[in-house]
């Protein structure tokens, strides 16, 4: 989204222009995202995606600019390995990336299917170690074979990927990550596993580990179980990350991974960070994936909800005509209709704007008696009033 998109359609507070809002913030590059909606995001408790709807979603995710899908995990399931051979076969615009465990065998798998982009895990948290009955020792031995492997039989780029990043060692992660670039590695990534990172250490832990790698590019992976997932998105854009790791509508294990169509919203509008993101696409993108997954997001959720611009108080209503007083970015940043409902709480002015959407002329003073029977329709069945019933109250008074 380029400035000039963005001119006079976002009235935030000015306090967060100050210059210690804004100046830690490297504003000479864009920040990419990394979209794991069809593999992290399926592990949502109860998604199941097929191989088609894995499709739609990685064209869909091209078109919102997602600047790498992971396309999934071929040796989950024959679904799988057939959705990863058809994203692979299309062409998109968007870079096509794998993921596999520290195993030769799911690296081969991509191998094969012909994936040039590849992300490789492994656990480099003591806790985590102890639970797969792992060593230090073991865990260098398979980073450094995978990654040797990967890069020996055609794969062009590879990131590694320490789960429970914010929770190792600090010496031994950094062993670790030198080891991964030693065998070939090109990337790395910062894993905040379970979400138990604070923002304030994520953008110090960024800043280390960049410090250790150099110019290597550096990426963000986070958990939302604190509510943080955005912040904590944020936090590392500040400290220095180079691409965020994220899902449509902060979809994930437990409480989901970051929003990435909320990170790039904050990004752009508060911060005045440029991001690879048409956010335009997002709430169409949005209800695709909501469809293959079975589920539905709340109204009132960021960037895609709903009844992000629907007014039913009548307090609000009534400045309805000035934007700036009730939102703080514009609708048409993320193409949103912005419209009056009708129901419990509503004012004289919803009967009003109402009226002229629908074509009604309703005296002033009949709009009194109509809002009467509005509120007694929304009261007595707990819901809004639709549109016929608003006509058909009008008539009648």
């Amino acid at each position: 989204m380029s400035s000039n998109t963005l001119e006079n359609k976002i009235w935030t507070a000015e306090i967060n222009e100050t210059e210690t809002i804004q100046s830690p913030f490297d504003r000479s590059k864009t920040v990419r995202f990394y979209d794991t909606t069809l593999r992290d995001g399926e592990q949502s408790v109860g998604v199941c995606f097929n191989p088609e709807e894995k499709f739609e979603i990685a064209c869909k995710l091209a078109e919102l600019g997602i600047g790498r899908i992971e396309s999934g995990f071929p040796r989950v399931s024959e679904d799988d390995t057939k959705a990863v051979e058809r994203i692979l076969a299309a062409d998109l615009s968007s870079e096509i990336w794998g993921f596999a465990r520290c195993v030769i065998a799911d690296i081969d798998a991509h191998i094969e299917l012909g994936t040039e982009y590849l992300l490789i895990e492994i656990s480099t948290s003591d806790l985590k170690m102890e639970a797969y009955g792992f060593t230090r020792e073991k865990v260098l031995e398979r980073v450094v074979n995978a990654v040797k492997h990967a890069k020996g039989n055609g794969i062009k780029k590879v990131n590694f990927f320490a789960v429970d990043s914010t929770r190792s060692d600090l010496d031994f992660l950094k062993s670790v990550y030198e080891a991964a670039l030693e065998a070939g590695a090109d990337e790395i990534s910062v894993v905040d596993t379970i979400g138990a990172c604070a923002p304030e250490a994520v953008e110090w832990l960024i800043r280390e580990v960049k410090s250790w790698v150099g110019d290597v590019p550096v990426h963000w992976h986070g958990h939302n179980d604190f509510g943080l997932a955005c912040a904590s998105a944020i936090a590392a854009v500040r400290g220095g990350a180079d691409w965020i790791q994220g899902t449509i509508n902060g979809m994930g294990e437990r409480a989901g991974n970051a929003d990435i169509c909320e990170v790039a919203l904050a990004l752009k509008c508060l911060y005045n960070v440029p991001v690879e993101l048409d956010l335009t696409k997002a709430r169409e993108v949005s209800k695709i994936v909501q469809k293959a997954g079975g589920y539905t997001v709340d109204g009132w959720k960021p960037v895609v909800g709903e009844y992000l611009y629907t007014r039913e108080s009548g307090a609000v209503a009534n400045q309805f005509h000035i934007p700036a007083a009730i939102e703080p970015y514009s609708s048409e940043i993320v193409a949103a209709e912005r419209r009056i409902v009708l129901g419990k709480k509503s004012g004289l002015s919803n009967v009003e704007l109402k009226g002229k959407e629908l074509g009604i002329d309703i005296a002033e003073d009949k709009r009194g008696a109509v809002l009467a029977q509005v509120k007694d329709i929304s009261v007595k069945h707990s819901r809004l009033v639709t549109d016929d019933e608003f006509r058909s109250i009008a008539e009648s008074v």
